[in-house]
């Protein structure tokens, strides 16, 4: 199935306008919901990444950022008294970042205003599995000059 160029421009213009707005919208409502507990945007995902302890590398990776801002970030939670570096069980070199018990509280909190009035609360969870599935999908790299997988 061929489509003309044109409109398949449009149409790509027009659904990347949709995934930006919507990023949009989950930036300001974590911004917003944070600015509540006294936190920044950036804090408040690390926050609501660290399930689990992990590492400074692995909660870049969880925030889309680069080492060095997460370290930026989890430093003023330390300060807070909301997360502690700890000895890595299996690896001398590394730290593992734990919340504190004031973090899992305010982590628990954070959880709980970040779920009330999603952007994403909108879509049934059937709905956002899907769309999830959709942006892997269209986010996973074909090698060069193949064209994407359909399925």
């Amino acid at each position: 199935m061929t489509t003309n160029p044109e409109a398949r421009a449009l149409a790509e213009r027009q659904l990347c306008g949709l995934v930006n707005g919507l990023a949009q919208q989950i930036a300001d409502h974590i911004r917003r919901r944070a600015a509540t507990l006294g936190l920044t945007a950036p804090q408040a995902t690390a926050l609501r990444e660290l399930g689990g302890p992990m590492t400074m590398r692995e909660l870049a990776e969880r925030m889309s950022c680069e080492a060095s801002n997460a370290t930026f970030v989890v430093d003023k939670l330390e300060k807070q008294h909301l997360i502690e570096r700890r000895p890595h069980p299996t690896d001398r070199r590394a730290k593992q970042l734990v919340l504190t018990p004031q973090g899992t509280e305010l982590r628990e909190r954070l959880l709980a205003l970040l779920d009330a009035q999603s952007p994403l609360a909108r879509l049934a969870q059937a709905e956002q599995t899907a769309l999830q599935s959709l942006l892997v999908r269209a986010m996973t790299h074909s090698p060069e000059g193949e064209p994407p997988a359909r399925g």
